[in-house]
């Protein structure tokens, strides 16, 4: 449902692919947030992880193409922030960590960069 390409959303225009891409932060954020309030282990944790997983994992896989057309520099940045994401949902998966909090956050100073 919130797969998507580059490609298809740059011919869409600019701001109605950021608004999708919004989209999907918004509902990532969501799914974190719900998870945060239920706890580890929760059914809405495990589909926060999940749907995180996939995102950022999508996401890194994209901007590692070499048909993204964003500058050099932000891919890394976004790359890096990217494999963080990924290492703490991990990271609470094995239920060494509790910090939705941290994750919320960085994607949403990602998300607020699309504006």
């Amino acid at each position: 449902m919130y797969r998507f390409a580059y490609a298809e959303i740059l011919e869409e225009g600019g701001s109605a692919a950021r608004e999708r891409e919004r989209e999907v932060f918004d509902h990532c954020i969501a799914l974190l947030e719900a998870a945060e309030k239920a706890g580890n282990g929760s059914k809405a944790a495990i589909e926060a992880i999940f749907f995180t997983r996939r995102l950022w994992a999508f996401l890194i896989e994209d901007l590692g193409s070499t048909d993204n057309q964003l500058p050099d520099a932000l891919r890394g940045n976004l790359i890096s922030i990217g494999l963080w994401v990924l290492r703490e949902i991990e990271s609470i998966r094995l239920g060494n960590s509790q910090n939705f909090r941290g994750v919320i956050d960085v994607i949403r100073s990602v998300r607020e960069g699309l504006k």
